[in-house]
């Protein structure tokens, strides 16, 4: 049986909608055609980084219980908090949408340690006076290893999947937590405290990250 629908086919139509880049729908038409092979695929476009994604909590309740517009400047306060830090640390991109932020490293230490200085800002931030009656506080989920730099982030793959299942669904406020491949990474620094947790219902292990205090 055919196909009975109409496939987009043309390049610069689809690369218009901004999921990938053309050279990005090119590579993926030669992969269908068998122009090139997986392997060629990985080599053009995979880079080892390190991915943070921060989320932010209560967005959803918040716009419901005290409006969209101070939901908003929830998020706003995060940004001017929080961008700073993924600045300062060197962070190679950083992408904002809703209450998400997505920023990538060369270093997985300097991921961590910028997810770390996010959680103590964002703390200071709401205890001053510029804070809002309802401030937010940040989730972390931090991944490592090689990724798809394709697409608005620059990473697709496993880890980046891995990352933001941690940073949006599961981390709660103030907590930062990393996959296996993060957690090889970083294991050996004493300044840190790895917890390996385990839930039934994940497909993967994981690790909640604090400092030695």
């Amino acid at each position: 049986m055919t196909y009975p629908h109409r496939l987009l086919d043309d390049i610069d139509t689809l690369a218009s909608f901004q999921g990938w880049s053309k050279e990005v729908y090119e590579d993926f038409f030669k992969l269908r055609e068998g122009d090139i092979d997986e392997d060629a695929f990985r080599i053009k476009h995979c880079r080892e980084r390190a991915i943070l994604t921060i989320d932010m909590t209560g967005f959803t309740l918040s716009a419901l219980q005290v409006g969209e517009i101070n939901s908003l400047t929830r998020i706003f306060d995060a940004q001017r908090a929080a961008l700073p830090v993924l600045q300062d640390y060197g962070a190679d991109l950083i992408r904002c949408f809703a209450d998400d932020i997505i920023a990538l490293f060369r270093s997985p230490g300097e991921a961590i340690d910028a997810a770390l200085e996010i959680h103590r800002r964002i703390e200071r931030f709401n205890a001053s006076p510029l804070a809002s009656a309802h401030p937010t506080v940040c989730c972390a989920g931090i991944g490592f290893g090689r990724v798809f730099a394709i697409g608005p982030n620059l990473a697709q793959g496993d880890e980046m999947n891995r990352a933001s299942k941690l940073g949006e669904d599961i981390a709660r406020g103030s907590e930062t937590l990393i996959t296996e491949n993060m957690y090889e990474a970083v294991a050996g620094r004493e300044d840190l405290v790895f917890e390996r947790q385990d839930q039934d219902d994940l497909l993967f292990p994981f690790y909640k990250v604090s400092e030695v205090h």
